[in-house]
């Protein structure tokens, strides 16, 4: 490869030679400039071969020029000579180097790419991490998302502190009482807004969370390049009975199904300790606390496992709280109100949707407990009219379950006929064979009660109720900064002092403390579901059954499709039929963009231009005038909503296309059409197309010739078909106001009723002005009028003169429209006369002129809206359609609404209980391997 390089450099230093030798002798003597131009090019193939070979070749260069008619060098050509061989020396040695230089080059670069060839493919790195715009978006999502939440926090800070501020003036006066109703109407509306937006948020962050997930997942995958199968985590067995206890609390949010699942129910009344006592199983504070509020207001899942670390988390969240730190216990309390919050909808105060999450620790006992909200006596005004009723169908709800286990809570503090709980428990529990007697706040009770009072309620003596066991415990000391190791630790030292029960020993040691409690109630707990599981699978098996045949009678050729699963295949039908728009022809788009264009504005043509113009002297300056303002003033904006409207007809045409093919599914036509309108009406046509459209108006408008026949052809042709339109809708105006005809009323026996026999005479009249006066002005003069009303009177027709013009005017229209059409056709083989005589033309064709501009706007403006459909608004479109779908696919209640029917209901109802059956076989044989 080197000696190519090298032979190459030879040939083109003998090349460098040559041009250089003519270039020194034209600088030495300007008559041989002549010869540079040959000496570009240099000699004949065969001469170079000589030239190279021979000893002579000066002399043979001489002699081919001169034989050529060329001058020979001066004297001093032997001075250029030299100097011509030290160049071509330097060029040679230059050449030499400038080749070996590109041979190593191409070696090097040869080497380079075996090595790089040989390096393990990088590319799935691509794939896996977020490319830079992004990853660049998602940080900025995140920001924007800690700002506005940081926001709206010191916005609520504010307001309470104006509150708080406004509270402590001791408000009298009235006007004063309505300035801090007021204020605190502000604040409760601030509130409700800073909730919105949490929501909000919160969605977008589980949104990114659950992105961020699928992203590590992938990347995982990736990296290892292999085909592995997923290992699958042991699951503890409480982590898989709640798992099936989830699915049957999404499954029947109505209950409308007879879970009879084992769980432990807490309940008790208002502000008695209840969650308290939840917290002190779980030997953390965990929930929310408010003085004489109602805290509790939707059941609370709390599932406790024992593990190495004290932690919580909820079920749909990734997030785990270390229940060791104070910051986090904080947020957990924030977030468990919040949601709280969040699943009260439509004026309630309590709702049925289940908050679901585990607490892991050290020496937690295994059980499922359902918090419930306090029983209430009284309602306040700030709570829904059916709170009451709707606490007690709840806490009715959860204990009439025949293997649940009641944790029947009282305070100790207060008289025990205050208690409303016991007769709610007494009801569902008669017997006590599944009731777990709990009286807390038992150091309040020894200072304040009669001892011999609270010995009888823990012996079972003072309440009718029965219950397995009776249990005193006390689970604070009034403090809300106290941690659940001091209230256990003060517990503790309470019952080793308390005299109440050592004395006589009528209370055993078993009975109190929290510990004991838990230890009690997690034994019953899953001794229960020992005894039932088995029973509950077998109901659910058998339930199983009866669906999958309901279903193959019903649908015998369907797959059980589920409301997501349909909603994804409605989701893809739909966004084929968006890329299908971008496909439609600039022809049809063109074709359907006039014809909306002229159906917005033909209207107004007629009425405010045409019509005003032929009534004036000068036609064509009241036509420029008019037309000039159209093009200011309304034009551009109905182009633009005459293109919105052209775009949302070719859309939905597609979409009822898309109904007449055969595997058209009609179970999704309402959600389609729901969509489709969500996304039309959020839509809306860029602002600044209306500035350009006015402009391309405008300077249309300026032209008043026709150029060429085939334009005035159209032009005709556009009038006569725009007229004859009219002139259909005038005649139907006229048809209804005059009746119908002699032959319609002999042949379909119809009759004329009194007011249209008045409006024939009446047209009598008029008929006779028009044709005296062919040309006659589109308004009656009022002699005309009075003499049209006496000749009525003659044959004893009375009208007024409203009446008459009532009348002239659909008359007179006709007759206008009727002049135009044979005006347009006298105009047909007019143009040559138009072109040379212009407006002086003896035939008027000043209608087809100006209907040729205003068919030349409508085309221009076509256009324009057609570029900007493709280019834009299509894709705007389509954005705005995807972010609905986005938003519908999070909504379970839209999609339950516009996903209906006996197929979509039974597909949902197989699959939940096909998945609960498998969840609790696997249960099952967990539990009986453990045995």
């Amino acid at each position: 490869m080197l000696r190519i390089y090298q032979n190459t450099s030879r040939r083109t230093a003998r090349k460098a030679v040559v041009y250089a030798t003519t270039k020194v002798a034209c600088c030495n003597h300007s008559t041989l400039c002549g010869i540079t131009s040959h000496a570009r090019r240099g000699p004949p193939h065969e001469q170079r071969q000589q030239q190279r070979n021979g000893p002579h070749h000066e002399e043979f260069l001489l002699a081919g020029n001169s034989a050529r008619g060329w001058q020979m060098p001066p004297p001093s050509r032997g001075y250029g000579m030299l100097v011509v061989r030290i160049l071509r020396g330097a060029l040679k040695l230059r050449y030499l180097v400038l080749g070996g230089a590109i041979g190593g080059g191409v070696s090097l670069s040869k080497k380079y790419e075996d090595w790089k060839d040989g390096l393990p493919d990088m590319k799935w790195l691509e794939d896996a991490m977020p490319q830079g715009e992004r990853w660049n978006a998602f940080s900025r999502n995140l920001m924007e998302v800690g700002g506005l939440v940081k926001n709206a926090i010191d916005i609520a800070k504010e307001d309470l502190k104006a509150k708080t501020s406004v509270a402590a003036l001791g408000i009298t006066t009235d006007e004063s009482r309505k300035k801090y109703e007021k204020l605190q109407s502000q604040v409760e509306t601030l509130q409700t807004e800073i909730m919105n937006v949490q929501i909000k948020y919160q969605k977008e962050l589980e949104k990114m969370e659950k992105e961020n997930r699928d992203l590590r997942q992938q990347f995982l995958i990736l990296k290892t390049n292999k085909k592995t199968s997923a290992k699958k985590i042991k699951k503890s067995l409480i982590d898989m009975y709640s798992e099936v206890l989830d699915e049957l609390s999404g499954y029947d949010t109505g209950y409308t199904m007879a879970d009879h699942l084992p769980r432990v129910v807490v309940v008790g009344d208002q502000s008695s300790g209840k969650t308290s006592v939840l917290e002190s199983i779980a030997k953390a504070r965990i929930f929310p606390r408010g003085s004489g509020e109602m805290m509790t207001r939707a059941p609370v899942k709390v599932t406790l496992a024992e593990g190495p670390y004290h932690v919580a988390q909820f079920r749909d969240s990734d997030r785990e709280y270390d229940l060791t730190k104070e910051s986090d216990l904080a947020d957990l309390r924030k977030e468990v109100e919040f949601r709280m919050r969040a699943s009260v909808r439509g004026g309630k105060t309590v709702s049925n949707e289940v908050i679901s999450m585990t607490v892991k620790g050290p020496g937690l006992q295994r059980m499922v407990l359902v918090d419930l909200p306090g029983i209430i006596s009284t309602m306040t005004v700030d709570m829904a009219s059916d709170t009451k009723d709707s606490i007690h169908q709840m806490t009715k709800h959860y204990m009439s379950n025949p293997n649940a286990i009641i944790l029947c809570i009282q305070d100790g503090s207060v008289d025990a006929e205050r208690s409303n709980v016991t007769d709610l428990v007494m009801q569902c529990d008669p017997l006590g064979r599944r009731t777990i007697f709990v009286l807390t706040k038992v150091d309040l009770a020894e200072e304040l009660a009669d001892p011999d009072r609270i010995r009888k309620i823990l012996s079972g003596k003072l309440f009718p109720m029965k219950a397995l066991g009776y249990y005193a415990v006390v689970t604070g000391r009034g403090r809300k900064d106290d941690s659940i190791d001091a209230i256990r630790q003060y517990e503790e030292d309470f019952f080793k002092n308390s005299k109440l029960f050592h004395r006589r020993g009528v209370i055993m040691p078993h009975q109190v403390t929290s510990r004991n409690l838990s230890l009690a109630v997690s034994d019953r707990f899953w001794k229960m579901v020992r005894e039932t599981i088995e029973q509950q699978a077998d109901a659910f098996k058998a339930t199983r059954f009866n669906l999958e045949t309901e279903w193959k009678n019903n649908f015998p050729r369907l797959r059980e499709s589920g409301r997501d699963e349909l909603f994804d295949k409605a989701k893809g039908e739909i966004l084929d039929e968006v890329v299908t728009l971008s496909q439609i022809s600039a022809k049809k788009w063109d074709d359907a963009l006039n014809a909306k264009l002229w159906e917005k504005l033909s209207n107004y043509v007629f009425e405010n231009i045409y019509l005003p113009a032929a009534q004036s002297d000068s036609f064509n300056t009241m036509v420029d005038i008019k037309l000039r303002q159209w093009a200011e003033q309304a034009l551009p904006a109905k182009s633009v909503e005459a293109g919105w409207e052209a775009l949302q007809l070719e859309f939905i045409s597609l979409m009822e296309r898309s109904k007449k093919s055969q595997d058209h599914d009609g179970i999704f036509d309402q959600l389609k059409g729901a969509v489709v309108d969500e996304a039309i009406r959020r839509h809306s046509w860029e602002d600044k197309a209306i500035d350009m459209l006015r402009v391309i108006q405008l300077n249309t408008l300026e032209d008043r010739f026709v150029h060429t026949k085939s334009e005035w052809d159209s032009a005709v042709k556009f009038l006569e078909t725009s007229v004859n339109a009219k002139l259909v809708q005038t005649e139907e105006t006229l048809g209804q106001m005059f009746g119908p005809g002699q032959m319609r009323r002999l042949t379909h026996w119809q009759y004329l009723t009194q007011d249209q026999q008045k409006r024939r005479c009446v047209k009598g009249e008029l008929d006779k002005i028009l044709k005296t006066d062919s040309k006659h002005l589109p308004t009656l003069s009022y002699d005309e009028l009075t003499t049209v009303r006496k000749n009525l009177q003659r044959d004893n027709v009375d009208v007024d003169t409203d009446y008459i013009r009532q009348t002239w005017f659909p008359v007179y229209r006709k007759h206008f429209l009727q002049q135009a059409l044979q005006r347009a056709k006298d105009c047909r083989k007019a143009y040559y006369l138009y072109t040379q005589q212009g407006a002086e033309c003896e035939i008027s064709c000043s209608d087809v002129v100006l209907f040729w501009r205003i068919q030349q706007v409508i085309k221009i403006t076509g256009n324009a809206l057609r570029q900007q459909v493709i280019n834009r608004e299509a894709r705007r479109l389509d954005k705005e359609i995807k972010a609905v779908l986005d938003e519908f696919s999070d909504d379970e209640e839209k999609k339950a609404h516009l996903l209906t029917g006996k197929r979509v209901l039974l597909a949902e109802e197989l699959i939940k209980v096909r998945m609960i059956q498998e969840k609790l076989e696997e249960f099952i044989n967990s539990l009986n391997q453990e045995k």
